[in-house]
């Protein structure tokens, strides 16, 4: 009986470390400028997505950046963003607004994204 109970505790400990396995496959990739430019050297189909104002984004961004500010973001996207398995990278000034668009988008279905942080890190050139 000892084992048979241990046998299911053990099986319920399984199957709740693959279900959080799973949620965690979701996170967020957070990587750096260095990274985010060599992916999109790599790769010139990759979506760069700077979620600031457009006050902000006229002073500079990053060359090829689309702009869709986070506050228009969940009625917007989907009319900007058409492919949901493309490869998304999101950024803003600092990183704070990035991580949330990343969140609304993963919510919208979108799956392959990237928080790239604020564009205070970004060492390259702007465009305005």
């Amino acid at each position: 009986m000892k084992k048979l109970v241990l046998i299911l505790f053990l099986l319920i400990a399984l199957v709740s470390c693959a279900e959080a396995t799973t949620v965690e496959q979701n996170d967020p990739v957070l990587i750096s400028a260095t990274t985010g430019k060599t992916m999109m050297d790599d790769n010139p189909e990759i979506i760069l997505v700077d979620v600031r104002t457009q006050s902000e984004f006229d002073e500079g961004h990053i060359e090829g950046a689309i702009l869709l500010p986070l506050d228009t973001l969940s009625s917007n996207a989907q009319k900007v963003l058409k492919d949901k398995s493309a490869i998304i990278i999101v950024y803003c000034r600092s990183g704070n607004r990035s991580a949330t668009a990343v969140d609304l988008l993963y919510d919208l279905g979108y799956a392959n994204l990237y928080d790239m942080g604020g564009i205070i890190y970004w060492p390259y050139g702007i465009v305005n």
